[in-house]
């Protein structure tokens, strides 16, 4: 099964060790996996921000580079959820690259969902000693059902004990261009997810998107807490390599 993997803008400048990770649990997992070397963005900051002739170009950019591929998966249910729900309507003035944008649509996943759902992976190498708890991202959930795969997933971590919060589902308030035109509003509803975090006791907060990951972590530095902000893919890998944070 041949795989296209889709690291995201993101990780490929914040944080790559999430991309090696989701590499090594497709590969583990028996995929054949593609990682196009001219991939940038999906196109999802500029379809957000209204710039539709610059999603676009991106968008059709992004097909070129993953034709071919049995299936494409991301490690980030934004950037998935932009692909397989958003694409047929942002090209639909294109006849031309129509079926492609359908195609690869329907083939397109987030790296749990692929996980759990396609690949039925039964085993993870993944090793962890303490508690979790996760955090719903909003994309992935209301987008793409992500809810249940990322759990099934870590109760197969060796040592992994999972604190849910009170309201998992709640919002960090990041929402891209959000946080940044709304900042009071995004911290408040930041700080209100800390608290939940904070609360359940958990040594790290495991998500699936690094944009609220890098929102989350923020705001729980200033806060003071030393609570871990990990994406999933680094706990299945066992890649959560603490003296990495941040590579």
């Amino acid at each position: 099964m041949q795989v296209a993997l889709f690291v995201t803008c993101l990780i490929d400048l914040f944080r790559p060790r999430i991309g090696f990770a989701a590499l090594k649990l497709l590969e583990a997992a028996g995929c054949e996996v593609v990682v196009p070397a001219t991939q940038t963005c999906c196109g999802q900051p500029g379809y957000n921000s209204g710039d539709r002739h610059g999603a676009q170009v991106l968008a059709r950019k992004l097909l070129r580079e993953l034709d071919g591929c049995e299936y494409v998966v991301v490690p980030s249910g934004s950037c998935a959820g932009m692909i397989r729900t958003h694409y047929r309507e942002l090209l639909s003035e294109f006849p031309d690259v129509r079926p492609q944008a359908e195609r690869i649509a329907a083939r397109t996943y987030e790296l749990t969902d692929f996980l759990h759902n396609v690949l039925k992976v039964g085993d993870v190498p993944g090793l962890w000693q303490g508690s979790v708890t996760y955090h719903d991202c909003c994309s992935g959930l209301r987008e793409l059902a992500v809810k249940a795969q990322p759990r099934a997933l870590l109760a197969r971590v060796a040592g992994l004990e999972l604190r849910e919060m009170s309201a998992p589902e709640q919002c960090c308030g990041f929402g891209g261009t959000f946080a940044v035109k709304f900042g009071d509003i995004s911290t408040r509803i930041c700080d209100q997810k800390c608290d939940d975090i904070v609360a359940s006791g958990a040594a790290a907060v495991v998500l699936g998107d690094l944009g609220c990951m890098l929102n989350i972590e923020g705001r729980l530095r200033r806060r003071g807490a030393q609570t871990r902000v990990l994406h999933v893919a680094e706990v299945l890998a066992g890649m959560a390599d603490p003296e990495a944070d941040g590579a």
